[in-house]
Formats: structure tokens, sequence, C-alpha cells
């Protein structure tokens, strides 16, 4: 199975940054390639939803969310391709910065997709960092 990790800083602390991440409302801020997301209809809470890929409106794509709150970890697994993202916060410069790891795993089906999601992870560190820099400002 392909798998890759990305990390970056963000001059946010953890707290701000897990506001953000913890939220799937708030993946189209920040995640590349994630248009919309609404709630899946058998969901009562934020744990399981549906996003939308940028240009795909009619393609929704149902996703399963776990929490780690303690440990600022979340995993989503899209329930579609079996594609799945491991987030992590640590705290650093003595809580007032975070680095944000992401580790990705890509079943063997959809290999074919390895050097576009490393792109697309790239791109939504970057953009989770500075929206909660901004956010903590």
């Amino acid at each position: 199975m392909p798998s890759f990790d990305d990390a970056t800083v963000s001059a946010a602390p953890p707290q701000e940054v897990w506001k953000i991440l913890y939220d799937p409302y708030r993946f189209p801020e920040w995640w590349s390639g994630i248009e919309t997301v609404a709630p899946a209809k058998t969901s009562t809470d934020n744990t399981d939803f549906t996003i939308y890929p940028t240009g795909y409106p009619d393609f929704p794509m149902p996703q399963s969310m776990r929490t780690e709150s303690s440990q600022r970890r979340i995993v989503v697994s899209c329930l579609v391709s079996d594609l799945r993202f491991e987030w992590a916060l640590e705290s650093e410069a003595g809580g007032a910065a975070t680095r944000i790891s992401v580790h990705v795993d890509i079943p063997d089906a959809e290999a074919h997709r390895l050097d576009g999601q490393r792109e697309a992870i790239s791109a939504a560190l970057t953009g989770l960092a500075d929206l909660a820099a901004r956010s903590a400002a």
C-alpha cells in the first residue's frame, strides 16, 4: 500500500489549529480539492459526512472521521476510495506554535493518485497552517 508523510509548522497555538482541523465543515477553507461538505444522511454528529470534490458537484464521496481530542489527532477515511488521512498536532515553541503532520495511506487500487495526493496534501497543510495563524492573530 503506498503511503507518505508530510508536515509543516503553524504560527498558531495547537488549540487554534484544532478548532479548524476537527471541524469537517471547515475543510473547504483549507483542504485542497474539497469544494463542499455535507452531513451524511445517517449521521447525528460530525463523524460521518460527505465531501464533494472541487469541480465535481455531482460526485459525493462519503467519509468517516475519528477524533482523539486528548491526543490532537483525527483520522479521515474515504468510504469510496479507501484513502486514509491521519492528522496530528504537536505543540512547539512553548505552545505558541503547532507542528501539523499528516500520514496518508493509499490503497493499491488508487496508487495512480499518489502524486496528486502529495500535491493536494502539501497545499492543504499550508492552507491549514495559514488559516490557523490568521485566526489566532
